[in-house]
């Protein structure tokens, strides 16, 4: 396994694997453990390289706490609380995905991303 430092302090491991006569790979126990593969992984064709990730099968389950926190200080309750809850826990999916869309086209450098300033502002600004 070899690591290579990365500009902003990330580092990117590698391993060598083969492949059988059936187009089958086995990926590293490490690796397969630290990014929470169980039996599926997604194979996504990005330029020239392969790339494979774990499937994700968020609910919205994630944020719920979050989710009901917000709906009772905006002063929800009973029936009226149940329905806003449901309602918010189906938009939730859809808006990760298309923030995980968006992340994939910047960095594969289709879209110019944001900078520091862009999301904090500047010093200056009050």
């Amino acid at each position: 396994m070899s690591t290579i430092a990365l500009k902003g302090g990330i580092s990117m491991e590698s391993k060598k694997v083969s492949i059988s006569s059936k187009r089958q790979i086995t990926i590293p126990q490490k690796f397969f453990t630290l990014l929470g593969f169980n039996n599926e992984a997604e194979c996504i064709m990005r330029g020239n390289e392969l790339v494979l990730r774990p499937i994700r099968t968020n609910t919205g389950g994630e944020f719920a706490e979050q989710i009901l926190a917000d709906l009772i200080r905006q002063g929800y309750s009973g029936e009226e609380l149940l329905e806003k809850f449901k309602q918010a826990q189906k938009e939730v999916r859809p808006a990760v995905e298309a923030m995980l869309a968006e992340a994939d086209q910047i960095a594969e450098s289709k879209s110019g991303g944001y900078s520091l300033e862009d999301v904090f502002g500047t010093e200056d600004e009050e």
